[in-house]
């Protein structure tokens, strides 16, 4: 892994050729402002991957043992697991083989060095988009959960979940070998922010919809129950609490990233920008974090799944 430097690799294709031929080299920041650099410890990096990677084995075990959790929801959830799941497992490997590598204890010719950088980068790559696609597919499950109930089981069908499934899983894939085969042009980081933003458009447009259908029931029975105020204020306190969180984990962990690659094509000879490259390290932190919070807002929250989950644990000890 040749230029490994002080950050990680992730995508690291864009670091893997000499300074002097990259395609988005950052001038020296002399004059420029004061950078504030958070720096992240591979040990921070090992730990939070590891919680992450257990979390997600455990949804993904909870779901597969359960029977009744074999519907397109669940499956949604358990795929985002294992997506989530991939990311942890890519990044921990990422951090155990670098300073391997770099102490010379794995001495391997450099033609192996690159493919498992590659491997690493396109299963990194990969993960990441496969988890944003199930994110905006599991909001769409639920849209039309809500605003199609009579006719859910006759459009989200076991067959045509399996087809989406694949395609999401093809599409990233074909993603992630695309970008990591041309990661100098722009238009390949570009399409990767268009993606963040879409998902981030489509999230915010169906939960806010979702949010205010379930607003408008909640008026309709405070009119039965004649007591509209409290019972309207109670609800939409706590489903503008519950949209706030989803919105806002996902914007918080998942932006600075997509932010990053913005910057690379728009700036990348500008100080300021330079003082956010440095960073990059704690923009791949917050994606293993969402990795972990993942599983609580979407899979822990269900009676099922946590009664199934209880049983693993016990048949585990």
């Amino acid at each position: 892994m040749p230029a490994l430097g002080s950050q990680r690799r992730l995508l690291g294709s864009l670091n893997c050729t000499p300074p002097a031929t990259l395609p988005f080299t950052l001038a020296p920041n002399r004059t420029g402002p004061q950078c504030l650099e958070v720096s992240i410890p591979d040990g921070l990096f090992l730990s939070l991957g590891l919680v992450s990677l257990v979390e997600n084995v455990l949804v993904v075990a909870a779901i597969a043992k359960n029977r009744n959790l074999h519907s397109p929801m669940y499956y949604f959830i358990c795929c985002l697991a294992v997506s989530d799941l991939l990311v942890s497992v890519s990044n921990v490997l990422e951090t155990a083989v670098m300073p391997l590598l770099e102490a010379g204890v794995l001495a391997t010719q450099a033609a192996v060095v690159q493919q498992l950088d590659n491997v690493i980068d396109v299963l990194i790559c990969g993960s990441m988009v496969s988890s944003l696609c199930f994110l905006g597919a599991i909001a769409v499950d639920r849209y039309i959960s809500i605003f199609y109930a009579l006719r859910y089981h006759s459009v989200v069908t076991l067959p045509r979940a399996w087809r989406i499934i694949a395609a999401i899983w093809v599409a990233s894939i074909l993603t992630s070998l695309l970008f990591i085969t041309y990661y100098n042009h722009k238009v390949i980081l570009l399409c990767l922010v268009g993606l963040f933003i879409a998902m981030l458009a489509l999230m915010a447009v169906l939960y806010v919809h979702m949010l205010a259908r379930a607003c408008q029931h909640a008026r309709g029975i405070a009119r039965l129950q004649k007591r509209q105020r409290p019972i309207h204020q109670g609800f939409g306190l706590k489903g503008a609490a519950t949209l706030t969180i989803l919105l806002g984990v996902f914007f918080l962990c998942w932006g600075p990233f997509f932010l990053h690659l913005s910057l690379i094509v728009l700036c990348p000879q500008h100080p300021t920008c330079g003082c956010i490259f440095k960073n990059f390290n704690l923009f791949l932190a917050l994606i293993i974090c969402n990795a972990i919070v993942d599983p609580l807002i979407y899979a822990f929250r269900s009676q099922e799944l946590r009664k199934t989950l209880q049983e693993v644990l016990q048949c585990s000890w």
